[in-house]
């Protein structure tokens, strides 16, 4: 864990100390900015069927499959696309493009290819579905 220490908050004039861009109270409104130009988690694809279905999926899969790799046994709590669908709804919903994994995996995993974390964001990697886990682990 780093310890920084405090710096002067981004927002112009504003004299509060933080160890992060902007104090509490402008962070607030920052979030607000940025949410407010996303669409709703529903206009996303990720409405009630989708809830339906990750639900169904994780019952069928409990456990995270890069911590099985890893010879661990974590529960998982959330269904991957495994390419990333960008929108493409065929893409979405194919359950053969879905994987269970924990929070820190996904973290990672959309790290990696969403861009996250000052990281370019990269194309969909062409997997063929009978070498899909063989080639995932050549990809980290």
């Amino acid at each position: 864990m780093s310890y920084n220490p405090p710096r002067p908050c981004a927002k112009p004039r504003c004299p509060r100390l933080t160890t992060g861009r902007y104090c509490e109270e402008h962070q607030r409104a920052y979030r607000r900015t940025v949410d407010a130009g996303r669409p709703t988690a529903a206009q996303r694809g990720y409405g009630a069927r989708w809830q339906r279905a990750r639900a169904r999926y994780l019952r069928e899969n409990p456990f995270c499959v890069e911590c099985r790799m890893e010879g661990r046994i974590e529960v998982a709590t959330v269904v991957d696309h495994i390419v990333p669908h960008r929108g493409d709804p065929t893409l979405f919903w194919d359950e053969a493009n879905w994987r269970a994994l924990c929070r820190g995996h996904h973290d990672i995993a959309t790290a990696r290819y969403d861009g996250g974390f000052g990281n370019p964001r990269k194309p969909k990697p062409v997997v063929d579905d009978a070498r899909k886990d063989t080639d995932l682990r050549r990809m980290r």
